[in-house]
């Protein structure tokens, strides 16, 4: 047993109360006689491994990192700048993350246990966190979250990090002042709640924004109102729907409306809110390209309302979204591949440069 584990459990069993600044003045005291050649720097340790995610809390303060993620196997890997890069972090075994992860829920009235061996969460910071368990994860417990940040890009930070282009930019700025609807594609990781977040900004402050989040991450300034759906607790109790909450952001008197992601049967009734005097509106969806976006979006929608035909939702998305981005990568850089205006066929008019 290391230092750090052995004074965590000293501090455990002498039931001090785990609030930080306990825990690091104890250990303090405790260092000349338990490890007398360590410094002080052990008491962060001791900290660390007892409050919050444990281990993974040195990770999830580094600014340059935006996802942390523990595998099946304990080894726990990060995302910096684009790239996966695996760490020398370790949990002590697969109890040791277990008891972590249901330390940071539990204040959230969450469980993760076999009867419910899945749990998606927003932390207190803001941080995304979803954990899987046996007998769903088959290799061992499996951790992702996603780190919240306070600094949002702006379309200039993206022209900065060869993003997008100057005109690309442009032509994006030109879209939310023409109150444009706006749907954002790309694969996972490719970027499409950082743009969203980008363009987001770009609204005139004096327009009321409603965002619909299934779990909140936009960072968004101005006249805005923030909707977050809940799942159900420990009792089956309580859960609040994207679609429940899309119904209620109609009645808000939004200007604009704002789906962080449409996924679900929530599909039918944003793209009525956008045919029906809400212009400006933003979304994104999981597609590769634009024509796999409207054709998944209209799938979503039949879904959502199975009481109209394939055609009355094909002529709905044609009228509702204005503009497809596609996001993706290149060489680890999140970029805007491509822009295509919609009407009655699909016109590219912004390509990436580099």
């Amino acid at each position: 047993m290391g230092v750090v584990d052995r004074l965590a459990r000293k501090v455990v069993a002498e039931s001090i109360g785990l609030e930080p600044d306990s825990i690091r003045s104890r250990v303090e005291e405790l260092l000349p006689e338990e490890a007398p050649l360590v410094g002080p720097e052990v008491a962060a340790a001791v900290v660390d491994t007892l409050i919050g995610l444990g281990p993974l809390e040195p990770l999830l303060r580094d600014p340059g990192i935006s996802d942390v993620l523990v595998n099946g196997d304990g080894a726990v890997w990060v995302e910096r700048g684009g790239i996966l890069l695996e760490t020398d972090t370790r949990f002590a075994g697969p109890d040791s993350l277990l008891a972590a992860i249901r330390r940071v829920i539990s204040p959230l009235g969450l469980r993760l246990d076999r009867a419910s061996p899945a749990v998606d969460a927003r932390l207190p910071d803001g941080s995304r966190l979803h954990a899987i368990i046996p007998p769903a994860a088959v290799d061992g417990p499996v951790l992702a979250v996603r780190r919240f940040t306070e600094v949002v890009a702006t379309l200039d930070d993206l022209l900065a990090q060869e993003g997008i282009d100057r005109n690309g930019a442009e032509l994006l700025r030109s879209f939310i002042v023409e109150r444009r609807n706006l749907l954002v594609c790309g694969p996972t990781g490719s970027g499409k709640t950082t743009l969203l977040n980008v363009l987001s900004h770009e609204i005139p402050p004096a327009d009321r924004v409603v965002s619909v989040e299934d779990a909140a991450e936009l960072r968004l300034g101005g006249h805005v109102v923030r909707l977050e759906g809940q799942a159900a607790n420990s009792e089956g109790l309580g859960a609040i729907t994207m679609r429940q909450l899309l119904r209620h952001a109609l009645r808000l008197r939004p200007d604009r409306i704002i789906v962080g992601e449409v996924r679900g049967a929530e599909a039918f009734d944003m793209l009525q809110a956008m045919s029906t005097g809400h212009d400006g509106s933003m979304s994104t969806i999981h597609a590769r390209s634009a024509t796999e976006a409207l054709w998944r979006l209209e799938t979503l929608a039949l879904v959502g309302e199975g009481s109209v035909t394939e055609a009355s939702v094909r002529r709905q998305v044609r009228s509702a979204i204005d503009v497809v981005v596609v996001v993706g990568r290149r060489g680890g850089r999140r970029r805007v591949a491509s822009v295509v205006e919609v009407g009655t066929s699909l016109e590219e008019v912004y390509q990436c440069s580099f």
